[in-house]
């Protein structure tokens, strides 16, 4: 009979609560460095959000991005990013916004398309203004509130408020720890980047209910056992399930990190760094929050309670 293969061990007993101030100090770090990062350096936003001119080109075969980018580099036009778009002969190419009205953006479209010459088909060809740019921010922050105010409602409605805050809190610190990681090396923050964020929600609030429910199950299994003890165990219990899920993740996203293009290569990192800190988070930040909130093991006794009658049994 073949053996599974487990990278955990069928019963571990770490004690990751022994380690939970060190953790959030770390978390608080991170935290206070990220809004300072937002502040001080912002985010650099994408075309998507500030607006600009965008072409979707296919180039005659044998044609060069390198070329293609010494060529649009030299026309003043500003910041020019270009990436290979699904073939190698397809481009896509972003263009800051120019100074002045619509007609200015007209003669970029009309100075670019005269540069790359006819030899070329023009797939796309958009324009964002300033105005859709700044409702896409809003848009964009509407869809994380609600999609984190959602999360709140139904981690109140499955367990108690006290697991809703802890949920509440990693998802929190993960969505912030991502946004200052984009600050901190400037990578483009675009649409794509903001469903990674939502993604990213929605992978650690997923990690820290696996959690919870193995929490409660073992509150009413181990009714004499401190709360730490319950903890650890809960813990030790879904690690496997938890690794495993986010080592298979990463395999998927590492590839396409790599192998995916440019295009989604910003998307990708996101939800790398994603996973990472939402395993994190569950195992270090939501399930240690429970120390400290007075979760009730039954509903009519709190824990603190119990666990002083458990002391004097």
């Amino acid at each position: 009979m073949i053996k599974p293969i487990r990278l955990i061990p069928q019963f571990t007993s770490i004690d990751f609560l022994r380690w939970h101030k060190i953790a959030f100090a770390i978390s608080a770090v991170l935290l206070f460095g990220s809004i300072v990062l937002l502040i001080a350096r912002g985010l650099n936003f994408g075309i998507d959000f500030r607006g600009g001119i965008l072409l979707e080109v296919r180039a005659p075969v044998g044609t060069e991005i390198s070329m293609l980018r010494s060529e649009l580099g030299g026309l003043g036009l500003g910041e020019t990013a270009i990436q290979e778009f699904g073939e190698p002969t397809e481009f896509l190419i972003r263009v800051q916004r120019q100074e002045g009205d619509e007609t200015a953006q007209i003669a970029a479209i009309d100075l670019l398309r005269d540069t790359l010459g006819d030899e070329f088909e023009y797939r796309r060809t958009e324009f964002v203004g300033p105005t859709v740019g700044a409702e896409l921010i809003r848009a964009g922050l509407t869809a994380m509130l609600l999609a984190t105010g959602a999360i709140l409602l139904y981690i109140w409605m499955r367990f108690e408020w006290q697991f809703g805050l802890g949920a509440i809190v990693a998802i929190v610190h993960d969505v912030v720890s991502t946004a200052g990681l984009f600050s901190l090396i400037q990578h483009e923050f675009n649409l794509a980047t903001v469903a990674a964020v939502l993604t990213i929600a929605g992978y650690s609030i997923n990690d820290t209910v696996v959690v919870y429910d193995r929490v409660r199950e073992n509150f009413r299994k181990y009714k004499k056992t401190s709360m730490t003890d319950v903890l650890n165990r809960s813990l030790n219990e879904t690690l496997a399930r938890t690794l495993m899920t986010s080592i298979t993740t990463l395999l998927a996203l590492v590839s396409l990190y790599f192998l995916g293009g440019a295009i989604i290569r910003d998307f990708a990192f996101a939800l790398i760094w994603g996973v990472l800190i939402g395993t994190y988070s569950s195992i270090f930040v939501a399930t240690p929050l429970l120390l400290y909130l007075k979760v009730r093991r039954s509903s009519k006794e709190p824990v603190a309670q119990q666990e002083g009658k458990a002391e004097t049994a």
